[in-house]
């Protein structure tokens, strides 16, 4: 882990949870494309408000990532690389966009946490996430629907 703020969370984690010292190290990951959304993600993680993550599965597989697996653990860091807080995945589904609904909305906890707001900035995501390679974001496309808990903060 090349982050000494991820690597120093991960370590405090680990001191308190030795049941967990054979795992391997977690990603560190920042919620978002921007400052300003990342920072505010981060903190709702860090207050327990935000507790799920959608991912277009074309972006993650464009991008050679993995899908997110139960059990994961993840360091959530602001947009400097700060970590703030210890994640594990919980549940991972796959659905069209279109069956995204207003529980997804609410458990994502960002904006007004309603489905339209979802809808709104999460297209529009897509769309700047799935551009650099000629794609565009569709209705039909499949949504990595991530739930998690917070298992650790400072």
């Amino acid at each position: 882990m090349e982050n000494a703020s991820a690597r120093s969370l991960w370590g405090d984690f680990l001191d308190a949870h030795l049941e967990f010292a054979n795992e391997d190290a977690p990603r560190v990951v920042h919620f978002c494309d921007n400052e300003k959304d990342a920072n505010k993600c981060a903190d709702l993680v860090c207050k327990d408000i935000k507790r799920a993550t959608s991912h277009s599965l074309l972006g993650l597989q464009l991008r050679g990532e993995p899908l997110p697996q139960i059990g994961d653990f993840v360091v959530v860091t602001d947009w400097s690389g700060k970590a703030k807080c210890l994640i594990r995945t919980t549940s991972v589904k796959l659905l069209p966009y279109f069956a995204i609904h207003a529980e997804h909305a609410r458990l994502e906890g960002e904006g007004d946490k309603s489905l339209d707001y979802w809808r709104k900035v999460h297209w529009d995501y897509y769309t700047r996430e799935l551009e650099p390679f000629g794609r565009v974001p569709r209705e039909s496309m499949i949504i990595v629907f991530e739930r998690f808990e917070r298992v650790f903060k400072r």
